[in-house]
């Protein structure tokens, strides 16, 4: 699946657009705590628009390269926790933590089900 030029673009994508999101979501907690919410949710509205810009390519070009529904919304969650720990430890400067590693495991887990034959 993932060997294959649709599945490497949905990846690739997807991975793009998470990073918009996580920027989306999480960012203006750092970068605009003093400023009103609805600047914040204004500006993380324009982020956001990108992250849909890629987010909703990626996914067709999955379902149409052959990803399940399932498959597709278990990428998102894996490339999602690879995205935003990274981002909460250098953006954010949180802690590492083992539960991050854990929850890499449980997501192990879900590919594995939603993967197999």
């Amino acid at each position: 699946m993932f060997a294959t030029a649709a599945g490497w673009q949905t990846v690739g994508l997807l991975v793009l657009s998470n990073i918009f999101m996580t920027v989306a979501w999480y960012g203006h907690l750092k970068d605009l705590a003093s400023k009103p919410w609805y600047v914040a949710a204004l500006i993380s509205w324009g982020i956001a628009l990108f992250e849909y810009l890629l987010q909703v390519p990626a996914n067709r070009i999955g379902y149409n390269g052959g990803f399940s529904l399932a498959q597709l919304k278990i990428t998102q969650e894996v490339i999602t926790l690879a995205v935003f720990v990274p981002f909460s430890m250098v953006v954010m400067d949180q802690p590492f933590k083992t539960d991050y590693l854990w929850a890499g495991v449980c997501l192990l887990g879900a590919v594995y089900f939603i993967f197999r034959s």
